[in-house]
């Protein structure tokens, strides 16, 4: 215990670096087996009045089951470390001076046990995580001169060539050079519908190819592919603490010394007072029942257990300030490109004005769209072919582009920042029909209105719908204008609408909204990076392969299921009620104990007994926070994987 409680904090790198399997691969349990044993013996010794095979024995016991938390107590003391250790390490001490050597070994026999007991509960919990690197095929095979070589994934070479066959798994990140197929990426995004993927499209480590053969470029070497950049962010995030992980901390760190200040007085007092030998033993006693092992404990390993599982549902938490954050939410802030609508856009309309050329609109258009990584530009860019790009493109935050085309400036972009002019009614017309409307301008004068749609996400409704039965107020933001954002707000059932919103004003409102109820933010990662960092939690949607969606969210949603969002509040609202659970259980044990331990109610062997088995309890409850529960059965299409890399509306 005295590796995870009250100072004596140890790395995550440290924390379950031998992650067994079993419960007697735990060397610690290994140990206290043994001292168990001997104990036993010692016992058997007693019963046949060998009185001095009986002490040996428990001497032998007391030295191999505190093998496990005595030398790492001492190092720690000279560093000025204190911990629960340190106070087990002078009970048993104190124990022994008293002579009671039985009772040191029985307590040195049942902190082992709960050494071991705390490093397997650990293990277990994180192998949810890192069974996502398990998922990496152990061969590839790849095209070198021609010929097919079978390799290991860490020798793919980027730019080099895989042939993925059906029904094999992908061994790293790619991007689809031929074939078509249908890949299954339910262990990574927890999505059970296969996703269409064909040639451009990116395809990640871990997924399974369900259809034809595939060749596929390599992007990311295997140690560095998405799967293993997932497993170290979030390794690396867990030592962010929650507030009840703090909690935890700010009550034990104090306590350790505190408690040991106590029993010195009591000991002190007792033996001015009264029987000498009688204090100082009820000292230690009082020493044992205030150590704050389960206290230490409790959250840890309800907040490793959370990731774990949340991992396996296709939801990536970043340690457990998300975790806590998660069950604190009250309301939800949604972006509407790519969050609630699918972040396919198509072209749907064209309408000029003075004669001008339709083709001609669209072909302005994509001159400014060419080099932009913005869903819309995508949509122009689909629906003409031949683009030049224009000269001189600069992007103007919240409103649009400007550029030269042929020598002569053009723009491109929202209604009000280029004047409609006897387009007016054309663009509100597109835009109540639940389209984004973007103006082209040539010399200064405008030429047509390009109408494009992104449709609502097939399980938007139904996700709104049970945010708001669950009690989350639903905010929609987006950059659109006031009519489209409207219309399609209506459909997916939110009332709370705020549109023609710049990356600044959606931080703005955030801001706001939080002063209201705690507050989520959902969105790319991209456009929305300042609100999602405004927000107490933001949420990334659809982030799988994407760094900045990764770094810059607290939580994210790696597959394009929407309803992954509901999923994940329940789960966090769940695993922060288990965090509280084991706080308050931890501390009415304390609670309850000292007083025992000080009237003398209690010896020294039933408090270690009775804190060990409150160990076990807490380790108990805290692992449930590592069920993961299934998406329904019935799961809308999600669109490609190529779809995660799209970013958000002006």
């Amino acid at each position: 215990m005295s590796g995870a409680c009250c100072g004596d904090d140890v790395p995550s790198s440290e924390v379950g670096a031998a992650e067994s399997e079993r419960l007697w691969e735990v060397d610690e349990l290994r140990v206290a087996g043994a001292a168990g044993v001997l104990l036993a013996s010692a016992f058997a010794a007693g019963q046949a009045e060998a009185s001095g095979l009986q002490l040996a024995l428990e001497w032998l016991a007391l030295l191999v089951g505190g093998a496990t938390f005595v030398p790492q107590s001492l190092r720690r003391l000279r560093q000025r470390r204190i911990g629960v250790g340190t106070l087990m390490a002078i009970a048993a001490i104190g124990a022994v001076v008293l002579g009671e050597v039985a009772e040191a070994a029985a307590l040195a026999f049942l902190f082992s046990i709960s050494e071991g007991l705390e490093k397997y509960s650990f293990a277990r919990t994180r192998r949810g995580l890192r069974a996502l690197l398990k998922l990496v095929p152990d061969a590839a095979t790849v095209l070198r001169g021609g010929r097919e070589e079978l390799i290991a994934p860490a020798e793919l070479v980027l730019g080099e060539v895989m042939l993925v066959k059906p029904g094999e798994r992908v061994a790293t990140d790619g991007t689809i050079r031929a074939g078509r197929t249908a890949l299954d990426v339910s262990a990574i995004t927890g999505e059970s519908v296969p996703v269409e993927a064909g040639p451009g499209d990116t395809v990640y480590a871990g997924s399974i190819n369900g259809g034809g053969a595939l060749e596929v470029e390599v992007i990311a070497a295997a140690a560095d592919n998405s799967l293993a950049r997932i497993v170290r962010i979030v390794e690396a995030e867990q030592a962010r603490k929650g507030e009840a992980q703090r909690l935890a901390d700010r009550i034990a760190r104090p306590m350790v010394p505190g408690v040991m200040i106590v029993a010195a007085l009591i000991a002190g007092l007792g033996a001015l007072l009264g029987d000498a030998s009688t204090w100082v033993e009820r000292a230690l006693v009082v020493l044992v029942a205030a150590s704050p092992c389960a206290l230490a404990i409790s959250v840890p390993v309800a907040v490793v257990a959370a990731v774990g599982a949340a991992s396996r549902m296709g939801v990536l938490i970043k340690g457990g300030a998300a975790v806590e954050a998660l069950g604190t939410i009250r309301g939800v802030a949604l972006d509407k490109t790519g969050t609630l609508t699918r972040n396919a856009p198509e072209v749907v309309d064209v309408a000029t004005t003075g004669g001008a050329d339709p083709a001609e609109v669209l072909r302005i258009a994509a001159a400014l769209e060419a080099r932009s990584e913005h869903p819309l530009a995508r949509a122009i860019l689909a629906a003409v072919s031949g683009v030049t790009a224009a000269a001189d493109v600069e992007a103007v935050p919240g409103a649009g582009l400007v550029g030269r085309l042929d020598g002569v400036p053009v723009r491109l972009g929202r209604p009000g920042w280029i004047s409609a002019g006897g387009l007016e009614p054309e663009v509100q017309r597109m835009q109540q029909a639940g389209a984004t409307a973007v103006l082209v301008e040539r010399d200064g004068r405008v030429l047509g209105a390009v109408a494009v749609r992104d449709e609502l996400r097939p399980e938007a409704a139904e996700v709104v719908a049970r945010l708001r039965r669950d009690g989350y107020t639903v905010t929609m933001l987006t950059g659109d204008n006031a009519l489209t954002a409207a219309a399609l707000a209506a459909q997916a059932g939110i009332t709370d609408v705020h549109a023609d919103l710049r990356p600044e004003d959606k931080a703005a409102l955030i801001a706001q909204l939080r002063t209201q109820r705690r507050t989520a933010m959902v969105g790319d990662g991209v456009n929305d990076a300042p609100a999602l960092a405004t927000a107490d939690l933001g949420i990334a949607m659809g982030a799988m392969g994407t760094d900045v969606a990764i770094e810059t969210a607290d939580v994210a949603l790696m597959g394009e299921d929407l309803r992954h969002l509901p999923q994940a509040l329940a789960h966090g609202r769940r695993s922060r009620r288990i965090m509280l659970q084991n706080v308050g259980l931890s501390l009415a044990i304390v609670t309850v104990l000292m007083p025992l331990a000080l009237s003398g109610v209690l010896g020294l062997a039933a408090v270690v007994l009775v804190h060990e088995i409150a160990e076990v309890v807490v380790i108990a409850n805290g692992v449930r926070a590592g069920r993961a529960e299934p998406l329904p059965s019935a799961n809308p299409a999600p669109s490609s994987p190529a779809a995660a890399l799209a970013g958000t509306s002006r």
